[in-house]
């Protein structure tokens, strides 16, 4: 991707994920593939142009395509963010992972927070298959 984060990234990333627990999930606004959006633009000021207004998990996956020409989630956000990182446990802190479920989110270390349906939740790093440097 080529971006460089802004100097205060982690208060930030601590702040966007506070904000996420405190939202409900919405399938097209506050979903894992638009929090994603939100931690590259908190983090970078880099702005997604993402496809909203999809209603399923399918809907998202479909639009995501639509939008990118790719055939996968993986390669839909590989679009936006660039070629993925050799493997996820390269993932650093603020990180874009991809799990296997095919929920996005964050990396914070040895865990990852995925936003979904139940809310934000923590996975383990090892649980995901692919990562994108921010």
């Amino acid at each position: 991707m080529g971006t460089v984060r802004f100097e205060d990234w982690p208060l930030r990333l601590q702040a966007e994920i506070e904000s996420a627990r405190a939202r409900p999930f919405k399938w097209g606004s506050h979903d894992c593939g638009t929090w994603a959006a939100d931690i590259v633009q908190t983090l970078t000021g880099n702005t997604l142009d993402l496809p909203k207004g999809y209603r399923t998990a399918n809907g998202s996956l479909v639009a995501m395509c639509r939008k990118t020409g790719a055939n996968t989630m993986e390669g839909a956000v590989t679009y936006f963010l660039g070629e993925p990182l050799q493997t996820p446990l390269f993932a650093q802190r603020g990180d874009i992972v991809l799990h296997s479920s095919q929920a996005l989110g964050v990396c914070v270390g040895s865990e990852v927070f995925c936003l979904s349906e139940t809310g934000l939740s923590a996975i383990p790093l090892t649980e995901c298959q692919v990562a994108w440097r921010v």
